[in-house]
């Protein structure tokens, strides 16, 4: 089940379980605050990196997985050039993780490389316990 940590209209953040339905549950509550700020534009692109990222955390970690996404507009501080959508995904394991080339039958190995061309800017930082990994996306039209 998701637990809405907190939801105002230019930010949205749940908790999910480590468990096997988080991803699908992510892709949902995702998609939902895009359509409810009228970003479709850029929903395809986001659900799949935000499935790639729980994914990994789900692969690694063993406590809740956070997912947040922030309106950013250039006044308030965004990006030069326009405003942007800021995703952060956040599980408890600290070691941040490693980008790495994968091979043709490599079934897994792509979800950063994903992150990486397809996000303007991305990173990731430690929190009090654990780590964020974040991308940004550019708001055509914004």
């Amino acid at each position: 089940m998701i637990g809405v940590i907190d939801t105002d209209g230019e930010c949205a953040e749940w908790a999910f379980p480590a468990e096997p339905g988080a991803v699908r549950t992510a892709r949902h509550a995702v998609r939902g605050a895009l359509r409810d700020w009228g970003l479709e534009s850029v929903g395809d692109v986001t659900v799949l990196l935000v499935s790639e990222l729980v994914t990994n955390s789900l692969r690694y970690a063993s406590g809740p997985i956070g997912v947040r996404l922030v309106r950013r507009n250039p006044a308030a501080g965004g990006p030069v050039g326009g405003a942007a959508l800021l995703v952060e995904v956040s599980d408890p394991l600290p070691d941040p993780p490693r980008e790495r080339v994968a091979r043709a039958d490599d079934e897994g190995g792509r979800g950063l490389h994903l992150v990486a061309v397809s996000s303007q800017r991305w990173g990731t930082r430690h929190g009090k316990s654990g780590k964020t990994v974040w991308f940004e996306l550019a708001l055509p039209g914004e």
